[in-house]
């Protein structure tokens, strides 16, 4: 422990209080219980996000549906018996159209806003940032479920609605990745990051749960519980969260060091590996230190150390020249492109091309998020094993391509198969997309041309999931309108080809990842 105490949670200070009273005569070591209550805390938080994001996603399948099949009361004319059950504004022919503009005026201002809401992370406490934009979140989610019981059919209530939670979203993933980048070191970071980018699909799957277990009965409830959940735990962020280790005396994770590796017939400028803390010799490596390193190679090209003033906030300029950063970008446009096409659409889709039921259809598209979080550990775990997170991404990628072909086509063939297809296609959807946003996020956000500037990691993740966030706003507006007029196969072919693209724009880093790969086994 060390360095200057300020701005200490009332609640962090409540607990040590009463931790030093009761045991006087034992020294407590407080970083590590710190750093678990950060994973804790900063879990539970985007859990939340994912919560009041997904019940859209099941309530359309009550706002628009196929009434022909319920027995209308008598006082509703025979003419009007396809849409008497909808709920108006959703009740006419566009009304797949209609939903993707509430998908849309969400998704858009979240794009539109993460760019600026990264910039202000870098220079706000996260603890404030995180708890407002989880309450405002809350309430947000909680206005749209209130059209239920107030009779609101005001289509452009829904869509305003919409953009206001979209532009509070943005507070949650620069906050939370940049808190838990500034407690944690760089080994085995993959790993970490894998298991706890779990609270993505477990809000998901929580959000489903919720929202089908009123969605015939009340749907309105299915938006208001969320959205109460939600504001009750930014309540809790403000109470315990530690966005820096130095804010409560502790010494942030180790800095490293770069040491340049010299190999023949190289076409990059520079490439250092990461040797740690200290001083070193030039001539040796550990053989056995398996940690992830900046010697990936998307990471490659540039390394110049700058002079840049400590704790200093990078400008947005800065952070996309940092080598890697457009790349991955520009993947992740394509990878969420399908991740929320899938997040938005699948209970729709399911009950539209199944003899499945709403609830049944809303319970099923929890499998894709059971599997998401498998992907996201296994990307994770090879990305830390093999030190190349742009090939591991690729792989999953190109198994992905195939794997949505087969459950396209054989999705009916009974509820077994439907359930370990929807389980394959989430691990490969969501792998390579929880890996960018999180642990190569964090490692760009870290790059070795910083030099000593700390505060790069909300800007990064911003401009990473900010034009991720892009291809998630395109995805399920497209999918709307593509489903409309040319059918779900289709849908499925935009997605496929999504995946492709997302593939070759890593195929430069790839390139370079397998290179540096074998240079550094003929120094070893």
């Amino acid at each position: 422990m060390n360095g200057q105490v300020k701005d200490v949670p009332c609640g962090i200070q409540c607990l040590k209080h009463i931790c030093n009273n009761c045991c006087v005569h034992h020294q407590i070591n407080w970083k590590p219980w710190y750093q678990a209550g950060i994973l804790v805390t900063t879990f539970l938080a985007y859990t939340c996000y994912h919560l009041t994001r997904k019940p859209i996603s099941v309530v359309k399948n009550v706002l628009s549906q196929n009434c022909s099949g319920i027995l209308p009361p008598s006082d509703v004319p025979i003419n009007d018996s396809i849409h008497w059950c909808d709920w108006a504004p959703f009740d006419t022919e566009d009304a797949p159209a209609l939903l993707g503009l509430l998908d849309s005026s969400f998704l858009f201002a979240y794009a539109a806003a993460m760019f600026l809401s990264g910039i202000i992370a870098e220079r706000v406490n996260l603890r404030y940032f995180l708890s407002l934009g989880m309450i405002a979140s809350g309430i947000s989610c909680y206005l749209f479920g209130i059209a239920r019981p107030y009779g609101i059919h005001n289509l452009w209530y829904f869509v305003l609605v919409q953009a206001i939670g979209g532009v509070f979203q943005t507070t949650g993933w620069p906050g939370v990745v940049t808190v838990v980048g500034n407690w944690f070191g760089k080994k085995k970071r993959g790993f970490i990051f894998g298991v706890w980018n779990s609270h993505t699909s477990l809000g998901n799957i929580l959000g489903s749960v919720i929202a089908a277990n009123y969605v015939e009965s009340d749907w309105g409830l299915s938006f208001m519980v969320p959205g109460a959940i939600m504001g009750l735990v930014g309540f809790f962020i403000f109470l315990f969260l530690v966005p820096n280790p130095t804010d409560v005396g502790c010494s942030p994770p180790n800095s490293h060091v770069y040491r340049k590796i010299e190999a023949s017939n190289s076409s990059d400028d520079d490439a250092y590996v990461d040797v740690g803390d200290g001083p070193h010799t030039t001539g040796e490596d550990d053989p056995n230190d398996n940690s992830r390193s900046e010697s990936s190679p998307m990471l490659s090209g540039h390394r110049r150390i700058y002079g840049a003033p400590q704790d200093s906030a990078i400008g947005f300029v800065g952070a996309m020249k940092i080598p890697g950063v457009i790349e991955y970008s520009l993947s992740l446009f394509f990878a969420k492109l399908v991740s929320y096409t899938f997040l938005y659409w699948l209970p729709l889709y399911i009950a539209a091309s199944t003899t499945y039921g709403t609830s049944l259809s809303a319970y099923l598209s929890i499998l894709f998020d059971v599997g998401g979080i498998v992907g996201a550990i296994v990307a994770g775990v090879l990305s830390d094993y093999t030190g190349m997170s742009a090939f591991t991404c690729v792989i999953m990628f190109g198994l992905t391509f195939p794997a949505l072909f087969i459950y396209d086509y054989v999705r009916n063939a009974s509820l077994g198969v439907n359930v370990i297809l929807l389980l394959i296609a989430g691990l490969l959807v969501n792998g390579p997309y929880a890996l960018i946003t999180t642990a190569v996020s964090a490692e760009l956000g870290t790059h070795p041309s910083l030099g000593e500037n700390s505060k790069a990691l909300a800007t990064v993740t911003a401009i990473i999931d900010g034009t991720g966030s892009i291809g998630a706003a395109v995805g399920p507006l497209l999918a709307g309108l593509v489903s409309r007029w040319a059918g779900w196969h289709n849908v499925f072919y935009m997605l496929m080809g999504s995946d492709l693209l997302a593939l070759l724009l890593l195929s430069r880093l790839v390139y370079r990842e397998l290179r540096l790969y074998v240079q550094r086994r003929r120094i070893l």
